[in-house]
């Protein structure tokens, strides 16, 4: 069998987004290995009939010398494994496996940009040097014929063909990872008087939780009736990661409750009545695919990756970037009409099934997988 190598920085992040896409690969005839840093999620992939290899990186450094180590590490581990195909993850996957896969002689590259991050977003000193150091890599690392790149939205797509790191040719239009249904399977909204938004995802704040919580505050102020829920954990390695302080502040408040990290995700769906995430980017927002395919209307920002999945006033409400003011409005209207909840989590629901399902989206990667020249 031909072999697959798949690389991304953290196992955890390969089993909550990524096995369907190696159960693809599988099914175009593909021996899978993933190549991260294993900790506690090894046992997960090989339990998938997956073998593992464990990289030395740290996905939080910026450390020079440690960066080069976990190139060489990597260099090291393609030169052992000789694979037919390499698939990389996020940025730094990307740009240290396409070098690793051209020192190694790789005969086919794939390159997923799941969003493109805090890099290509920020327009800080900080990260508009390393934009321009790290665009001139890119095209270098991608511009071969054998390498593929696949994103999760149109805007990427164009961002990254009109840098010169992609072709148009070459570049797979994939709307998220898959979704399965029987996990999230549609589920009648809990008939209680007071309505519940949940927001399900890193606890960064370049996923509009600061923004969510100005909006807290202005329905509060007018008397809605509305339970705002944060589900997930700050992320120390990202640098927009939310003080756990500040978390449990606005839930003191009284403005928004924080849950923290929850592994019952599709069972607090059901539980709630709107999804919201009102981010400044993303690839394809899972958390808002989980709560359409439950059958839960939409709010977020008129942004990258959203609006790619909201249909404005079909299947929710996408408001003006950082607009508060249009964020609390959106949420009151659905607070306030059951029966306009329950029409547009229908909507949702019907968009999942005919796109982001996870055998559409499998189907879709094993006609590329099956295409590649070994």
């Amino acid at each position: 069998m031909p072999k697959l190598l798949f690389t991304v920085t953290e196992d955890w992040a390969f089993c909550s987004h990524r096995i369907p896409t190696a159960l693809a690969a599988q099914d175009a005839g593909f021996d899978v290995v993933v190549v991260a840093r294993m900790r506690d999620h090894q046992r997960q992939i090989e339990d998938l009939g997956i073998r593992t290899v464990n990289w030395a990186i740290k996905r939080e450094s910026q450390n020079p010398l440690s960066e080069l180590l976990a190139l060489k590490d990597l260099i090291r581990i393609y030169r052992d494994e000789r694979p037919d195909v390499s698939y990389h993850v996020a940025i730094k996957s990307i740009m240290y496996g396409s070098i690793a896969a051209r020192l190694a002689k790789v005969g086919n590259v794939v390159n997923l940009f799941s969003g493109l991050g805090v890099v290509f977003i920020s327009n800080s000193p900080k990260f508009r040097l390393i934009r321009t150091l790290v665009t001139p890599v890119l095209r270098w690392a991608l511009g071969s014929h054998n390498t593929r790149l696949q994103v999760q939205n149109a805007d990427d797509r164009n961002i990254l063909n009109s840098l010169g790191v992609s072709t148009p040719e070459r570049t797979d239009l994939i709307p998220g990872s898959g979704l399965d249904l029987e996990n999230f399977p549609e589920t009648p909204a809990p008939d209680t008087f007071t309505p519940k938004a949940v927001l399900v995802a890193r606890m960064l704040w370049d996923k509009g939780i600061g923004e969510l919580a100005e909006s807290a505050r202005i329905l509060k102020q007018r008397g809605t009736a509305l339970d705002i829920i944060l589900v997930g954990a700050p992320d120390p390695a990202n640098p927009a990661s939310i003080p756990e302080q500040q978390l449990k502040a606005w839930n003191d408040e009284g403005l928004m409750e924080w849950w923290g990290q929850r592994q019952d995700v599709a069972d607090i769906l059901k539980h709630c009545h709107i999804g919201v995430l009102p981010s400044y980017r993303e690839g394809m927002p899972r958390s808002l695919l989980e709560a359409a395919s439950i059958g839960r209307p939409l709010v977020a920002f008129d942004a990258v990756g959203c609006r790619d999945l909201i249909r404005d006033g079909k299947n929710g409400f996408l408001v003006p970037f950082k607009d508060t003011t249009a964020l609390a409005d959106a949420l009151e209207k659905l607070a306030q009409d059951p029966e306009l909840r329950q029409r547009m989590g229908s909507e949702a629901r019907k968009d999942i099934e005919r796109t982001y399902s996870a055998d559409a989206i499998r189907k879709q990667l094993c006609q590329i997988f099956s295409s590649l020249k070994i």
